[in-house]
């Protein structure tokens, strides 16, 4: 018995890539984990066909499906949304620079289970040595152990209910955009229901390895906000 989907959209990165689907491969809780390839290259496709066996993950290659050039987290959403409905079961992000500890997706369904109104529910993100950083340095120094929040959450680490899931459709995201991390949270409030992070969940993000492109933010900016609005990358 499976007690969730779990997504990965990879796009390279197969070092974290692949820490991801080992840490994902120990859960306490069954799942059935799915790794969306979303145009990778050659070396990473072949290394992800090899290491499958050892991790048990569903390998889908977006490019059989469309010429659509990445990234394509409108459709892997949507792929997503149709296997939870299907299996009736909810749906987990974890991103492919995102390491989780054994009970962590046992913590996000039991926590779900226990609060049928939630739509969303994250782990707080943490570096190596366990402070909160990136996505959620808005939460840093909170001492509550969950938080109820309006704000958007990250799909890091991210699980969907699957009330929401049938209570909305995700045909329905725009075209236009890239990420849906916050239009996402901000339709789960509008249909009524409650978003939270889990303070006493962490997991270990390491910001931007499966996008290095996005580094740029932070080492060259004026060359990031080039790809960002001239080239129309990143777009939320």
């Amino acid at each position: 018995m499976i007690y969730a989907i779990v997504i990965t959209p990879v796009k390279n990165s197969i070092e974290t890539t692949l820490d991801t689907a080992r840490a994902i491969a120990a859960s306490s809780v069954p799942v059935k984990h799915v790794i969306f390839n979303d145009f990778s290259t050659e070396e990473t496709k072949l290394k992800l066909k090899e290491e499958q066996a050892e991790f048990g993950y569903e390998l889908i290659h977006i490019e059989d499906l469309t010429d659509h050039p990445s990234p394509n987290y409108k459709l892997v959403l949507q792929m997503a949304q149709k296997m939870g409905l299907e299996e009736n079961l909810p749906v987990l992000v974890i991103e492919s620079d995102v390491v989780v500890k054994p009970d962590t997706i046992e913590s996000l369904l039991e926590f779900q289970e226990s609060h049928p109104k939630s739509g969303l529910v994250g782990s707080v993100t943490v570096d190596e040595q366990g402070v909160v950083n990136f996505p959620y340095l808005k939460f840093k120094g909170v001492k509550e152990s969950v938080i109820s929040t309006h704000r958007s959450l990250s799909f890091c680490c991210t699980l969907f209910s699957l009330p929401f899931l049938k209570a909305f459709d995700f045909t329905e995201l725009d075209e236009a955009k890239d990420w849906y991390d916050t239009f996402i949270s901000k339709k789960s409030i509008e249909l009524d229901f409650e978003n939270y992070v889990l303070m006493d969940s962490p997991v270990w993000h390491r910001p931007h390895a499966s996008r290095p492109w996005k580094q740029l933010k932070y080492t060259n900016p004026l060359k990031y906000y080039f790809l960002k609005f001239w080239k129309g990358l990143d777009k939320i």
